[in-house]
C-alpha cells in the first residue's frame, strides 16, 4: 500500500463477541502477538448461532426498553449454503461422520453450526480467551486507546483500557420493520422473524409474510404446514404477481407487494387481490446497531450505513484502534470473517500499513459516489452483492493471505440459484458434485482432512 500511517502499535485487544466473526478475530490477533480478550454475553461461543425457545416480549423489536434476546434462529432451521463453502479455509465443515449426535447433511440443522464453531474455538484453544457471561455496556476513545466497561452475570462493572477494540457483534438482532401504508389501523397480529421460533402459534391462521428470499421462504412455508392459508409478498416480483405455489399442504400463494393495510383486517396487493389476514410476518432482515460504542459523534448510522468505514472495516480517524469485522452481507459468510481479521490483525501488528485517514476519506467519498450513480440506495451500502469476490481478493491481496478459491464462490452462486428456483427442496436436490468433489480435494491436498472420502454427499434427487 502507498504511504500511510499506524497511529499505534496494540499489544492487547478486546473482541467484542464470541461468534464467528469473534472467534477468528481473536485466533488471528493471537497469532500476530496480540493479548486478547474476546466478551461474549452468552454462556457459550456460537454467536447468532445458539438457538433459544425464547422470543422478545415485543414480538416487531420495536420498542427499545424490551429486554433483548439476541437469538434470530428457528427451530426449523437449516443453513441455506453447503457446508462445504461456510468453513474456515484451514478447518473446513466437513461432517462428523463419527459421531451420530452430529447432522452430516449438506445443509445441515443450525445446531451444527455452533457445534462446528466451538470444534474451532476448542481446537485453536480459543475459549481461554473468552470471558462468558460479559455484556460490553460502552466502548470510548480515551488518550489514544480504549476504555471498555463490561458487567458480568453478576451485573458487576469493571472498566479495563485496550489498545484495540474489533468489533464483531453481528448485525442480525434489530428488526428493520417495513412501512406499509395504512397497518397502523390494521386490527392484526404483526411480528418480525427475529421473534419466530415455530409454526403452531399460526395454526388456521391466514398469514402474510413479507419477503421472498431466505428467511421469507423457509418460515412462509414452515408456516403453511398448520396455517388455513400463507400468502407471500414479494418485492422482487411484477405488480400483476398471483400465484398458487406447488408445495404439498397446498395452501401457499405468492403475490407481488403489498399496496396497503386497512382497518377491516384486508391487506391488499399491488396486483389487486386483498386478503383478510390474522397476522403478517415480516422478513425483511435488519438494522445494524452498536448501543456500547462512543466515538464523540465521529461515528453514525444513517439509513443503515455505517460510516464512515474505509472498505467496511476501518473508521479512518480513529483506526487502527477501533474496527470491524462481518459487517458486509455476503454468501461466503465466515471466509469474509477471516479475510477481514487477517487484515485488522496484520495492520495492528504493523505489519501492514493503513492510508492516511485522508485518503481512505477520499476512497470513501469515492465509493459513495459510484453507489449513488448506480442507484445503490445508501441502506445497501454494506450489500456487496456481485463484487464480493473482487471484495475479498482485494483485502486478501492487502494482507498478503490467500485469495478466496473459485469453487467456494460458484457453490455460492450455484446454491443461491437453486434456492431461488427450488426454494422447497434446494437444501436435498443438487447439481454441483462437481464442485463438491473439487472442494474435498482441495481439502485433502492442504491436509486439512485426513483422507477422501470414499462418498460424497448424494443428491436426493
Amino acid at each position: 500500500m502507498g504511504p500511510g500511517q499506524n497511529p499505534i502499535s496494540s499489544k492487547n485487544g478486546a473482541v467484542i463477541g464470541a461468534g464467528a466473526s469473534g472467534l477468528i478475530t481473536a485466533r488471528e490477533l493471537h497469532r500476530e502477538g496480540q493479548t486478547v480478550v474476546v466478551f461474549e454475553r452468552e454462556k457459550k461461543v456460537g454467536g447468532l448461532w445458539i438457538y433459544s425457545p425464547k422470543s422478545e416480549s415485543d414480538p416487531l423489536g420495536l420498542d427499545p426498553t424490551r429486554p433483548i434476546v439476541h437469538s434470530s434462529v428457528y427451530e426449523s432451521l437449516r443453513t441455506n449454503l453447503p457446508r462445504e463453502c461456510m468453513g474456515f479455509r484451514d478447518f473446513p465443515f466437513v461432517p462428523c461422520v463419527d459421531d451420530f449426535s452430529r447432522d452430516s447433511r449438506r445443509y445441515p440443522s443450525h445446531r451444527e453450526v455452533p457445534a462446528y464453531l466451538q470444534d474451532f474455538a476448542r481446537e485453536f484453544k480459543i475459549e481461554e480467551m473468552v470471558r462468558f457471561e460479559t455484556e460490553v455496556v460502552r466502548v470510548e476513545p480515551v488518550d489514544g486507546k480504549w476504555r471498555v466497561r463490561s458487567k458480568n452475570s453478576d451485573d458487576l462493572s469493571e472498566d479495563e483500557i485496550f489498545d484495540a477494540v474489533v468489533v464483531c457483534s453481528g448485525h442480525y438482532t434489530e428488526p428493520y420493520v417495513a412501512h406499509i401504508p395504512g397497518i397502523k389501523s390494521w386490527p392484526g397480529k404483526q411480528i418480525h422473524s427475529h421473534n419466530y421460533r415455530v409454526p403452531g402459534p399460526f395454526k388456521n391462521e391466514v398469514v402474510v409474510v413479507i419477503g421472498n428470499f431466505a428467511s421469507g421462504a423457509d418460515i412462509s412455508r414452515d408456516v403453511a404446514k398448520v396455517a388455513k392459508e400463507v400468502h407471500i409478498a414479494s418485492r422482487g416480483s411484477e405488480a400483476s404477481t398471483y400465484e398458487k405455489l406447488s408445495v404439498p399442504t397446498d395452501n401457499l400463494w405468492i403475490h407481488s407487494e403489498i399496496e396497503t393495510a386497512c382497518d377491516d383486517g384486508s391487506i391488499v396487493f399491488k396486483n389487486g387481490k386483498a386478503v383478510h389476514a390474522d397476522t403478517v410476518v415480516y422478513c425483511t432482515g435488519y438494522k445494524y446497531k452498536f448501543p456500547f460504542l462512543e466515538t464523540n459523534g465521529y461515528m453514525s448510522i444513517d439509513d443503515n450505513r455505517v460510516e464512515p468505514l474505509y472498505k467496511h472495516v476501518f473508521p479512518p480517524a480513529v483506526a487502527p484502534g477501533l474496527s470491524f469485522v462481518g459487517l458486509p452481507g455476503m454468501g461466503i459468510q465466515l471466509v469474509m470473517f477471516e479475510i477481514q481479521s487477517k487484515w485488522v490483525a496484520a495492520v495492528l501488528s504493523g505489519r501492514v500499513t493503513l492510508p492516511a485517514p485522508e485518503k481512505m476519506m477520499e476512497d470513501l467519498i469515492a465509493s459513495y459516489a459510484m453507489l449513488e450513480a448506480l442507484g445503490i440506495p445508501k441502506r445497501h451500502t454494506h450489500k456487496l452483492g456481485k463484487i464480493q469476490s473482487n471484495y475479498l481478493d482485494w483485502v486478501a491481496e492487502v494482507c498478503g493471505c490467500q485469495l478466496v478459491e473459485p469453487w467456494r464462490t460458484q457453490l455460492v452462486d450455484r446454491g443461491y440459484g437453486r434456492l431461488v428456483s427450488n426454494p422447497e427442496n434446494y437444501r436435498d436436490e443438487w447439481d454441483d458434485d462437481d464442485l463438491i468433489k473439487e472442494a474435498y480435494e482441495d481439502f485433502a491436498s492442504k491436509k486439512l482432512i485426513s483422507f477422501l472420502p470414499s462418498y460424497f454427499p448424494k443428491s436426493g434427487r
